[in-house]
C-alpha cells in the first residue's frame, strides 16, 4: 500500500497531459518506500525520477549518451518493454567491515528504442532498488546499427528535489582525489568526484558514486543548473571517453539514501552491485598492520634515492622486521628499494646497490613476517606494464605477500604506451585506459597470489569483491600531508568528513599511528594522540599501518599496545554516535574473538557524547580498556600529547559519557569475561 501510495504522489508532480501521453514503468525498493518511475518526455527523451516516503527525492531526469561518431542516444525513444524480478541473499565477505552482506532488492530492467529516423538504436536501462538507495546502469545489446560505442560522454542526470549541503572534492583537479573537502549548498557545487554526500534540509542523506566501474571511464558529477547535475566521463587522449564494442554494460551509477550518517555508512550499495569472487580461493589474503620504511622519508631526513641518506637500507629493514615481529605486526613496507629513483626510469626487478632484496625476505620469513612490496611509477605507467610480469613473478617467488603501487602525476600525466611499439600518450589518471592498467595490475598480482594496495588509484567502486587482493586503495588526501606544513590537511574535520565521503567508496589506507604527532621541521598535526588510535577505528583499512618511525612508536608503550591488538578483519561494524564532517564513533566486533573494539575521531570542538553499548552481547560482563583525551588536551596547542586511561566493567544497555577535545578521538577495547 505503501508503495502504491508513493507512485501516485510522484505522478502528482507531473502534468496530467505529460501523464496521459506517455507511457510509464514504475517499480519500489522492498519495503516500498524507495519509489521509481521510468518514462518518455514529450522530446521523446528517456526520463526517471525517485520518490521516497511519498516525497519526490530525484525529479525527472534524462538518460543516454553523447556518441563521438553518431546520432546522441538521448531522443526519439519509446519504451518498448519490461522486466521485473528481484533478489534476496546473504553472502559472505573474505575480508572487511563485516563478515555477511544481505542483497536484498527489486530489479527493473527498461528496454528502450529509438526511432529509426534517429538512428534506429536498443538501449536498455536496469535498475535496482533496495531499502537503503538505487542503482542502474546502462545495457547495449548486440544490434545491427552499432557495433562499436564511441562515448563522447554521458546525459546521466540527477535533477535533486530539494535543498541541502554538499560535501565534495573537485573531479579533474591536478592532484586527482587529493584534495580537503568543501562544504556548499548543493547548488554551490562545480564539477565534483563521487562519492559526494548530502544533507537535504529535511534531514534525508544521499551519496551518488558509481559501482563495478570496469573497462569504462569514471564519472564525474557536474553541475547543470540550480540542482541539476549530469554524468560527464573522464577524458582520454583518443577523444571519445569510451569505446566498447557491443554487447556490453556500463558501471552502474548508486546513490545511497538514508534518514541519518548511520544509515549511509551502513549501506552494502555498491558492494552489492558488483560481481561475486572471481578468483577462487583468497585464503592467501591477509588482513594485517604493518610498518614501514616510509615517514623518515615523508619528513626527513631519510630518502628514496641513493646517497647517504637512504632509507632502503638492508640493515634498516632487518631492524624493522625485529620490530615488527616484537609487537606484532604482520608486514613491512620498502619504499625506495629499487633503482630508478636517482633518475631515470624505474627497475621493477633491480634492488638499489645498499638492498639485498633476498637477504631481506629470507630474514623476514623466519621472523614470521612479509615484506611489503613497493612499485612507484610516476605515472610512467608504459614503463610499468612492460615489467609488470616480472616485478610480480621475481616477489611472488620471494614470498612477498603485498604490494603497494603508487602513480604519483598530474591529473592527466599518466604516460600510457601508445599505438605504435616505443612511443606513449598521455592519459588521465581516472579514465578508461587507466581503469584497464589497474585491472592488468591486479590480475597479474593475483596470478603469483599477491595482494593490491594502490595509491594515486581510481576510486574504489566495489571491486574487492569481485577481486579481494584488491584489498585497499589510497584515493583520497591521506596522513602524509600533515607532515609538510601545519594542518595541512585543513584542520580536524578532515578526518570525520572522510569518514561519510571516501570512505563509503571502500577501504582507504591513510596510514594512521603518527604518534610524535609532528611532521617535518616538527609542525604540529591537527590530531591529539588518542585520534591516532582512533583513526583505526574511524578509517577501515583491512591492511592498517603504524606510520611513524619506530623509534617513536617505542616512545609510546601504552598506545603501541592497542595498535597491536586491534585487528583488521571485523565480524560486525556500526556507526553508533556521528554527524557528517562533525565527528564519528564505530563499535567494531572482531571476527576472530568476542571482543568489541570502539571509538574514532572529532573534528575541531569539543563535545562530550553518550554512548551505549546496546550492541554487545546479552548476559555478558565486558572489561573495557579506554584510551582517551586527557584533560585539557587540544590539537592547537603541546597538550595535543595529553591522553588519559581507564577500565571499567560494562554490559549491554549500560552507557558511557565521553569527552572528545577539539581535533580529539578514543579508542576501547571491550573484552568478555570475569
Amino acid at each position: 500500500m505503501r508503495s502504491l501510495l508513493a507512485v501516485f504522489a510522484l505522478l502528482a508532480a507531473v502534468p496530467v497531459a505529460a501523464q496521459q501521453a506517455r507511457p510509464s514503468e514504475t517499480a519500489a525498493s522492498p519495503d516500498g518506500r524507495v519509489v521509481l518511475t521510468v518514462s518518455t518526455d514529450n522530446d521523446e527523451r528517456p526520463i526517471w525520477s525517485l520518490s521516497r516516503k511519498g516525497k519526490l527525492l530525484i525529479a525527472p531526469s534524462s538518460l543516454g549518451f553523447l556518441l563521438a561518431d553518431g546520432p546522441a542516444l538521448q531522443r526519439g525513444f519509446r519504451i518498448d518493454g519490461a522486466e521485473r524480478g528481484q533478489g534476496d541473499a546473504t553472502w559472505e565477505l573474505p575480508w572487511g567491515e563485516r563478515r555477511f552482506v544481505r542483497d536484498h532488492h527489486n530489479e527493473l530492467l527498461v528496454r528502450f528504442r529509438q526511432h529509426e529516423s534517429r538512428g534506429g538504436h536498443v538501449m536498455h536501462v536496469r535498475f535496482r532498488l533496495f531499502d537503503d538507495g538505487i542503482g542502474f546502469r546502462y545495457e547495449l545489446p548486440e544490434q545491427p546499427t552499432m557495433k562499436t560505442a564511441r562515448i563522447a560522454d554521458e546525459v546521466t542526470e540527477f535533477d535533486i528535489a530539494s535543498p541541502g549541503t554538499a560535501w565534495w572534492i573537485t573531479g579533474g583537479e591536478w592532484n586527482r582525489y587529493e584534495q580537503i573537502y568543501q562544504k556548499t549548498p548543493i547548488d554551490g557545487v562545480a564539477t565534483a568526484h563521487t562519492p559526494i554526500t548530502m544533507r537535504l534540509d529535511d534531514g534525508t542523506h544521499l551519496a551518488f558514486h558509481e559501482a563495478a566501474l570496469v573497462d569504462y571511464s569514471a564519472m564525474w558529477l557536474k553541475r547543470a543548473e540550480g540542482r541539476k547535475f549530469r554524468a560527464t566521463l573522464s577524458p582520454s587522449s583518443d577523444g571519445p571517453r569510451v569505446v566498447r564494442d557491443l554487447p556490453f554494460a556500463t558501471p552502474w551509477r548508486t546513490i545511497r539514501i538514508a534518514d541519518d550518517a548511520a544509515g549511509l555508512v551502513a549501506s552494502d550499495l555498491e558492494l552489492n552491485l558488483n560481481e561475486p569472487n572471481k578468483l577462487g580461493d583468497v585464503s592467501w589474503v591477509k588482513p594485517m598492520k604493518y610498518i614501514g620504511i616510509w615517514w623518515g622519508m615523508i619528513r626527513g631526513p631519510w630518502s628514496w634515492g641513493e646517497g647517504a641518506n637512504h632509507g632502503a637500507t638492508t640493515a634498516r629493514a632487518k631492524q624493522y622486521i625485529d620490530f615488527a615481529a616484537k609487537h606484532g605486526f604482520g608486514g613491512v613496507l620498502v619504499e625506495g628499494w629499487n633503482t630508478g629513483w636517482n633518475g631515470g626510469l624505474f627497475n621493477f626487478t633491480k634492488p638499489a646497490a645498499d638492498f639485498d632484496l633476498k637477504a631481506v625476505t629470507d630474514y623476514a620469513r623466519k621472523k614470521g613476517v612479509t615484506l611489503i612490496g613497493h612499485h612507484e611509477t610516476n605515472g610512467h605507467v608504459a614503463n610499468y606494464e612492460a615489467q609488470l610480469d616480472d616485478a610480480m613473478k621475481l616477489y611472488g617467488r620471494l614470498g612477498v605477500a603485498s604490494v603497494k603501487t603508487g602513480y604519483v602525476a598530474d591529473a592527466g600525466g599518466i604516460i600510457a604506451p601508445g599505438d605504435t611499439p616505443g612511443t606513449t600518450r598521455r592519459e588521465w589518471h581516472d579514465g578508461q585506459w587507466q581503469v584497464r592498467h589497474h585491472q592488468r595490475v591486479v590480475d597479474t598480482a593475483a596470478k603469483y597470489r599477491i595482494t593490491i594496495n594502490a595509491h594515486e588509484p581510481v576510486k574504489d567502486t566495489g571491486l574487492r569483491r569481485t577481486y579481494p587482493n584488491w584489498i585497499t586503495r589510497e584515493g583520497a588526501r591521506g596522513m602524509e600531508y600533515n607532515s609538510w606544513s601545519a594542518f595541512a590537511n585543513g584542520g580536524p574535520d578532515h578526518e570525520p568528513t572522510l569518514v561519510y565521503t571516501r570512505m563509503l567508496s571502500g577501504p582507504m589506507d591513510y596510514t594512521p599511528g603518527v604518534l610524535s604527532l609532528a611532521g617535518s621541521n616538527e609542525v604540529p598535526m591537527a590530531s591529539t594522540l588518542a585520534k591516532q588510535l582512533g583513526l583505526y577505528l574511524a578509517i577501515y583499512s583491512p591492511v592498517q599501518m603504524a606510520a611513524d618511525r619506530i623509534e617513536n612508536l617505542a616512545k609510546y608503550p601504552r598506545e603501541l599496545a592497542f595498535i597491536g591488538q586491534v585487528p583488521t578483519d571485523w565480524a560486525e561494524s556500526r556507526l553508533i554516535a556521528g554527524a557528517v564532517g562533525d565527528y564519528a564513533i564505530f563499535a567494531r566486533k572482531d571476527r576472530a574473538s568476542a571482543d568489541w573494539y570502539v571509538g574514532g575521531v572529532n573534528d575541531g570542538a569539543a563535545r562530550t557524547l553518550t554512548l551505549r553499548f546496546d550492541f554487545l552481547d546479552a548476559g555478558k560482563n565486558y572489561t573495557a580498556t579506554i584510551w582517551k583525551d586527557g584533560e585539557g588536551a587540544t590539537y592547537l596547542t603541546d597538550a595535543r600529547h595529553r591522553i588519559a586511561y581507564e577500565t571499567i566493567r560494562v554490559k549491554k544497555g549500560d552507557s558511557y559519557k565521553l569527552w572528545l577535545a577539539p581535533g580529539g578521538g578514543a579508542a576501547m577495547r571491550l573484552h568478555p569475561g570475569k
